[in-house]
């Protein structure tokens, strides 16, 4: 600490910046550690997990904002802001997904096996290349958006921070026109969500339906991009309560506004296990075999059906019990306690998902304490990056009303 700096500022650069360092660098000795060694299988399987879960989880947060934008949610002000803070992820997800191809032969169970006609579709360097073409196009639209709503919030709020100048200094330079620039940023949000649905399916049909390569379900794509809005939305009351909980920020938002988001929340706990009620009762009522095996295994055979009824009680059964409260919805602590969970049930969900076709003569459940390291590496950078943009943009910490 410089004898300039005050100790909450210590304290602050401690929590925003050392912590989520050093959880992201120790999942990346763990994670290096095993693919050296013989768990190299185990290593780049807990990596596909991890790896989905988080970036669905940054997709789904700015997906809040776009739709605000699109329907003129006024109240989404502050709560907007924030999710735009999860663009910051789009470049560390995005490098984390082409590592992901070094794993191939540990992640893909397909690979070198007789797909009966599907090697045109599952093939290594024709999936690489349409899923990285698609997440080109998706977070481009995405920062092109996050480019036009900063003009708006930066000329109320002021710029602070270095890359909030060098954005003020442009647009003094050379003044854009707002009208068109806010058109712009309404195609963008529109884009985005578009895009948002398309690649996500993509993703969830190469990434995760493939593990599997005989089964198939139309709408697990739609499962897919519900699930991260439902991650997204969850992530996002979890910052928001953080910051406004925090002494340490000026950040606050009202208990409207957090009951707002609540109920946004638990309408998309629904809305998902609607999506999984659908896909499960059409494989259920078809009773053809190449479907129902898949079901079968994942929620009536030992180990997998218990973690099928936790992440059901975790992800549906818990939330829509505690949250038809309306009080609990305006409680920061409380909603922070209820959104983590559920985001650890995702996790087991997708664990749940894949690993049966990882392990597929597991006696017990193979989750290790190697799925947790590179879980709190993959929580880490994304802690790091979210506070990286915070610290490029501290206006949009401040209180409406209270702009530079």
């Amino acid at each position: 600490m410089t004898p300039h700096q005050k100790p909450s500022d210590h304290a602050t650069t401690v929590y925003t910046t050392v912590l989520p360092l050093l959880f992201a660098a120790a999942g990346i000795i763990i994670f290096l550690v095993h693919v050296t060694s013989g768990l190299v299988d185990k290593a780049w399987q807990a990596y596909l997990t991890n790896l989905l879960l988080f970036a669905a989880i940054a997709h789904g947060a700015l997906l809040f904002s776009t739709l605000m934008n699109a329907v003129g949610a006024r109240w989404s002000g502050p709560l907007a802001g924030l999710a735009e803070a999860f663009t910051a992820f789009f470049p560390v997800s995005f490098v984390l997904f082409i590592i992901l191809f070094l794993g191939g032969d540990h992640v893909f169970p397909w690979l070198h096996h007789d797909l009966h006609g599907k090697e045109v579709w599952l093939n290594l360097p024709f999936m690489f290349s349409r899923d990285v073409a698609g997440l080109l196009v998706l977070y481009g639209l995405g920062f092109a958006y996050l480019y036009h709503a900063l003009y708006f919030k930066l000329k109320t709020l002021g710029a602070t921070g270095k890359l909030g100048e060098l954005l003020r200094r442009r647009w003094q330079q050379k003044p854009p026109d707002e009208a068109r620039f806010k058109k712009r940023m309404m195609a963008c949000g529109l884009l985005y969500m578009l895009a948002f649905a398309l690649v996500l399916s993509l993703l969830g049909y190469d990434l995760v339906m493939s593990a599997d390569p005989h089964w198939y379900s139309t709408l697990f794509g739609a499962y897919s991009f519900v699930k991260a809005i439902y991650l997204g939305f969850g992530a996002l009351i979890i910052l928001s309560a953080i910051l406004h909980l925090s002494p340490h920020t000026p950040f606050r938002i009202e208990s409207k506004q957090f009951h707002d988001i609540g109920k946004l929340y638990f309408a998309f706990c629904l809305v998902w296990a609607d999506f999984f009620y659908a896909q499960f009762v059409v494989i259920w009522y078809g009773n053809i075999s190449e479907e129902t095996a898949y079901i079968i295994e994942r929620t009536m055979t030992a180990p997998w059906s218990a973690l099928a009824w936790a992440v059901f009680g975790i992800c549906f059964i818990g939330p829509f019990v505690i949250l038809i409260n309306k009080k609990i919805k305006t409680l920061p602590v409380g909603m922070i306690i209820i959104c983590s969970i559920t985001i650890i049930g995702m996790w087991l969900e997708h664990f749940l998902l894949l690993a049966p076709a990882f392990y597929p003569n597991a006696q017990t459940l193979p989750l290790s304490w190697i799925d947790l390291g590179v879980a709190f590496g993959f929580a880490g950078l994304l802690a790091w990056a979210l506070s990286a943009y915070l610290k490029q943009f501290p206006g949009l910490l401040v209180p409406a009303g209270e702009g530079r």
